[in-house]
């Protein structure tokens, strides 16, 4: 049992450094985002509340078509992939990297590793409920989506997804 928690912790160390890895240039963006979302600052949940809300109300007045907005969804992260690394160290200054930064980040990485494995997890286990129960997955599935669809038709696609935005 022992080792195969420590081969457990070996794997989610190796993931771990190989998404500190690949996140490396967006570090002080993470950071900074981790502390709006963890409300360090009593005014971070309004300001936070007023960006989703402008957000969609800019969506709300420029109604584009579901390709186009999509599209401009897909065009902001390419922008943002390219942009940060390379702004981001001339904004925030790389060389202030202290060693509690770099445990938080290590902290974030290693919690978006556990966050993608339990996400795999219940992933496989409706795949093995779908191999081992058949009529109890094909219920559960279309009971779920049929309450899902009637939510859907009910309250207005962008309220909806505002409502889940906050």
């Amino acid at each position: 049992m022992a080792e195969g928690d420590n081969r457990s912790s070996n794997v989610l160390a190796a993931e771990t450094a190989s998404l500190e890895e690949q996140l490396q240039g967006w570090g002080e963006v993470m950071l900074i985002a981790d502390k709006i979302l963890r409300w360090e600052r009593a005014w971070f949940p309004p300001a936070v509340m007023g960006v989703v809300s402008l957000v969609f109300l800019l969506i709300y007045y420029l109604d584009p078509s579901v390709l186009s907005g999509v599209s401009s969804f897909v065009m902001f992260l390419c922008l943002a992939d390219y942009l940060v690394p390379i702004l981001a160290p001339r904004i925030f200054g790389s060389n202030k990297w202290t060693t509690e930064q770099q445990q938080r980040f290590h902290e974030i990485c290693s919690n978006l590793v556990k966050t993608r494995r339990r996400a795999v997890g219940w992933w496989r286990r409706l795949f093995t409920l779908k191999e081992e129960k058949p009529k109890m997955y094909f219920m559960t599935m279309i009971a779920s989506l049929a309450a899902v669809a009637w939510i859907g038709q009910q309250v207005h696609n962008l309220f909806l997804t505002y409502l889940i935005g906050k």
